[in-house]
């Protein structure tokens, strides 16, 4: 008899409880970093999303697209500049915004999605007035600050048994369109939805309690535990809004956030369907 074979019988079987747990139920994931740039990353997330939608999981895949909009703009001629970690976003940068998320990066993710036999239909924040915004600084001009998620589009999708893969751009009342910050709106929209779950693939292997030293992960953080943490520089940059967004998922109902390390490969498998995980998880 092949050992190999009786080995992956095996690893199939470990995760049943996990699927079981999680079959039926709703889990967000924030797809961005790295892992959009490389091709064979790319490539392995899709791969763990049909996964887990075979299985009987609902996956909602949210996006950014960052590094793809900063390349357009430097095509155009067009300065790139952040204020607080965030694009300052003119009328003109808007609308490659709008160019790049909505069109090329949102539909190369749903053509690999159904090139693996997967189901997916791609939906930005404007359809069905899914995410409603108003502008969040002055000084950012059209990045938005959320007002209202309307998850009905979504939910439509899931029921019609697709993968809905959404692109962060949102509108207000009078049609103005908006950026949206991606790890804001997946947490929004998470909470939105009652996920089971929220994952936010990012370019570190979780929270470090040091920066400098991998080895430092901090595999389980309770919310509130988060202000002691965040005054004590261990949470710190770019990391604050990131563990804010994830908060705001609990407070709202959202069992558990994962942050994880996009550049693993399978690393939404690991973290959801086996025993040992590998990023952080935030807890009520």
């Amino acid at each position: 008899m092949n050992n190999e074979n009786i080995k992956n019988a095996k690893i199939l079987i470990s995760s049943l409880p996990y699927i079981q747990k999680y079959r039926g139920k709703t889990v967000v994931i924030k797809y961005g970093g790295s892992a959009m740039i490389n091709n064979e990353m790319k490539q392995s997330v899709m791969n763990d999303v049909v996964l887990l939608h075979t299985v009987g999981i609902n996956v909602v895949l949210v996006h950014g697209g960052g590094p793809e909009i900063t390349g357009l703009l430097e095509k155009v001629g067009k300065e790139t500049k952040f204020v607080d970690g965030l694009r300052v976003t003119d009328r003109e940068t808007v609308g490659y915004v709008q160019m790049v998320l909505a069109g090329k990066v949102n539909k190369t993710l749903v053509n690999i999605i159904q090139t693996i036999g997967g189901k997916a239909i791609g939906l930005c924040g404007i359809d069905g007035n899914m995410i409603t915004a108003k502008p969040k600084d002055k000084r950012l001009g059209f990045v938005g600050e959320i007002t209202c998620i309307d998850p009905t589009v979504i939910l439509d999708a899931v029921d019609k048994g697709y993968i809905p893969v959404i692109s962060t751009v949102g509108c207000d009342k009078d049609g103005e369109t908006y950026n949206i910050n991606a790890d804001t709106a997946a947490a929004g929209i998470a909470s939105a939805l009652g996920a089971q779950c929220m994952i936010s693939m990012t370019d570190t292997p979780g929270l470090l309690r040091d920066i400098g030293n991998p080895g430092s992960l901090i595999s389980e953080l309770s919310v509130k535990e988060i202000d002691g943490m965040i005054e004590s520089g261990v949470i710190s940059g770019g990391m604050i809004p990131k563990i804010k967004c994830c908060a705001d998922c609990i407070s709202a109902g959202v069992e558990n956030v994962f942050i994880i390390d996009g550049r693993v490969p399978h690393s939404i498998i690991i973290e959801l369907l086996t025993d040992e995980g590998l990023g952080t998880m935030i807890t009520r």
